[in-house]
């Protein structure tokens, strides 16, 4: 099986969101895509808000989680470097479209804006060809001294 950009870049981390090494996370698994990312993933019962639709703070985990390692890729390919920065969420801005059903979801993203150290991501989930939750966010790239600093 091919390695995602977390188990490649990241397989320590133990983030909710996309730790490869936190046994009771989501485990996302993001590959490049165009200038953006994509992970297919599926929910189990315990991700439920209510019967067959999915937790709305899964989705943002979900969306948070992919848009900031597609800011961190990003600034990785741009500055031609050899691992990606560690980079952090300075807000994302999750919109619930539609209810979200128990089914293998897709995570789409893609830059906005690009800046030194802010990089802007937009982001979706969609199921069976139907996009029921977008977000935007900015991502910080951060130095030597933040607490997340080591973190990949």
């Amino acid at each position: 099986m091919e390695k995602s950009i977390q188990e490649e870049y990241g397989p320590g981390v133990i983030c909710f969101g996309c730790g490869p090494s936190n046994p009771k996370g989501l485990r996302i698994r993001s590959f490049p895509a165009g200038e953006g990312l994509v992970a297919q993933w599926t929910p189990e019962d315990h991700h439920q808000a209510f019967p067959g639709v999915i937790n709305g703070g899964i989705i943002g985990a979900l969306l948070d989680c992919h848009s900031n390692w597609t800011a961190a890729w990003h600034i990785m390919q741009r500055d031609g470097e050899s691992k990606p920065p560690v980079t952090v969420t300075g807000d994302f801005h999750v919109r619930l479209r539609r209810p979200t059903p128990m089914k293998e979801l897709t995570i789409r993203s893609s830059i906005a804006e690009s800046e030194e150290d802010r990089i802007v991501v937009d982001a979706s989930i969609e199921v069976d060809g139907t996009t029921t939750a977008t977000c935007r966010g900015t991502f910080v790239r951060v130095r030597e001294g933040h607490p997340a600093w080591h973190r990949w």
